[in-house]
């Protein structure tokens, strides 16, 4: 174990800094510092040596120049077990620097800005933080290096427990944290930068930054690793954002039950995302990545009754999402079926009681996001990705929320008011289901769905023999298409079914012919104008 003698400190966010700094006083540790953060510790009557009067060079360049000095890097990147490099630093009146503590601009929190400029985003680009972090870590096994605040306690607990010594493993652990900070760092300006089109920004006098940069860094954290992928033989991890957005999966606390397979994760992401999309009491069952029942309730009992009853063979197995508390008494109509994972953004004490005796039982509690105008806030994600051959397609998330100014009624019938909450129903399910996707709802629950077929008319076709297998009637029924009809084939299939009205996006070069159909059979057919292929 390598003892601490001295360190160097020169950090942006100071949260816990001054604590530490005299923690590591105490320990006999020699402080040196530069610019803001030596200020800040002399107001706070902590000796501390100046970098300039360490290196014998002045800071310059308004700070640009600092720590750029081969008496700071040389006490960073030199070997304390190499003889030469002992002998090649004593010559050259080179002093140890036992621990690095850094870290850097705020670079990611000032692009993140919506009045950032160009020179603000390249002035808050550290050059000197990075180049000794890389330094310090490099030569972990003779110099520790915190880049986080969130790291300072563990490693001072290590310090006085051990005579200001650091483990080889604290310090080789701390040097991949600091290889990763790098890499994130370095990710974020990339992202930034090469979004940025210079020849349109000097055209309009502001910032033309585009959606997709010209490269794609992607910076993720492993979780956990998995028992196995899809299938037995594929070998798999869970690893979330940098910053997982609220409200999300990846923010899930599991109370209880097996580890999570690979299926489960994305089943559960699958249900989750699609039961937070509703404001009233919601149940949403999936099975296979498909919602086989969604319902609205008064209550959570009565939303998953509802949702149970559209599918309850699928339903075996599956995975149920509630976006409100689940109590004793809806808790104990869940646990009479087999469930895979459980999940809510509460639970009461009697319903955990309940499921304590299902032990395998998965149960997770995500808090709801709070809501507002970006996905961000939404908790959804903003960018969907999906990889294909050496490669990868990135495309803004479907997060469009249908407004009912949009919306046309092009059939001469017109839907009632619950027939049209029925439809909004019906078309916000049909969103989360497999292309092709038909939903067939009525009294805020789904009736039958039809997903993921090649044909839009067998996908009608299954979601009307669902429906029969749970012996829900049709008749009166409303339904959700994800996409037009180009034929009217579908449509008389909806009319046999005993449908009275569709909701679809219309767009098809047969659009009058598909109306007419439904003028023909006494249908009320309404256009959104958007589609929602989900593959």
């Amino acid at each position: 174990m390598a003892t601490i003698k001295r360190a160097l400190i020169s950090v942006s966010d100071k949260t816990g800094i001054i604590e530490l700094a005299n923690a590591l006083i105490k320990l006999g540790v020699e402080i040196l510092s530069t610019g803001g953060t030596a200020k800040l510790f002399r107001e706070n009557n902590i000796t501390v040596k100046e970098v300039s009067d360490f290196t014998g060079f002045p800071e310059m360049l308004d700070g640009r120049v600092k720590t750029l000095h081969p008496k700071v890097h040389g006490g960073l990147l030199g070997r304390r077990d190499l003889p030469e490099h002992v002998a090649a630093m004593q010559s050259h009146g080179i002093e140890n620097i036992d621990l690095l503590i850094v870290n850097l601009y705020p670079f990611e929190a000032t692009v993140a800005k919506a009045d950032c400029t160009l020179e603000d985003a390249i002035e808050n680009i550290d050059i000197g933080g990075p180049a000794m972090v890389r330094s310090a870590a490099k030569n972990w096994q003779d110099v520790a290096v915190l880049t986080d605040a969130n790291q300072y306690e563990a490693f001072l607990t290590e310090l006085q427990a051990n005579s200001c010594k650091a483990s080889k493993a604290t310090r080789f652990k701390l040097s991949v944290a600091a290889f990763n900070r790098i890499a994130q760092y370095d990710s974020a300006i990339s992202n930034y930068l090469s979004a940025i089109d210079y020849d349109a920004t000097e055209s309009a006098g502001k910032l033309v930054v585009s959606q997709f940069p010209a490269q794609m860094n992607s910076s993720f954290v492993k979780m956990q690793d998995l028992r196995y992928g899809e299938n037995s033989h594929q070998q798999a991890a869970f690893y979330r954002d940098l910053h997982p957005a609220e409200g999300s999966l990846a923010t899930a606390q599991q109370l209880q039950g097996k580890e999570l397979s690979y299926n489960n994760i994305a089943d559960a992401d699958a249900a989750w995302e699609a039961v937070k999309s509703f404001t009233g009491n919601a149940c949403v069952i999936v099975k296979h990545a498909n919602p086989c029942g969604v319902a609205l309730g008064a209550n959570a009992l009565e939303a998953y009754s509802k949702a149970f009853k559209t599918d309850p063979t699928s339903a075996f197995g599956g995975i149920i999402a509630f976006n409100c508390t689940l109590d004793g008494v809806a808790a104990e109509a869940v646990s009479k079926q087999f469930v895979e994972v459980l999940i809510a953004p509460d639970f009461s004490p009697e319903a955990l009681a309940i499921f304590t005796a299902k032990a395998n039982v998965r149960v997770l509690k995500i808090a709801l996001p709070k809501g507002g105008n970006s996905p961000w806030e939404q908790g959804r994600n903003a960018m969907d990705s999906k990889r294909i051959g050496s490669g990868i397609l990135i495309q803004s998330a479907d997060n469009h929320d249908l407004q009912m100014t949009v919306i046309k009624v092009v059939t001469k019938k017109q839907p009632t008011p619950s027939q049209m909450a029925d439809l909004l129903f019906a078309w916000n399910v049909a969103k989360y289901v497999k292309s092709n996707a038909i939903v067939f709802c009525g009294d805020g629950m789904t009736l039958g769905v039809g997903a993921g077929q090649m044909s839009r008319v067998d996908s009608t076709k299954i979601a009307v023999i669902k429906a029969q297998n749970a012996d829900l009637k049709l008749q009166n029924s409303v339904v959700a298409s994800d996409a037009f009809f180009p034929f009217r084939d579908g449509v008389d299939v909806l009319a046999d079914a005993g449908a009275s009205c569709v909701i679809h996006p219309g767009g098809s070069m047969r659009d009058e012919e598909v109306i007419a159909a439904a003028d023909e059979r006494g249908l009320a057919m309404v256009v959104t104008g958007i589609r929602h292929f989900r593959h």
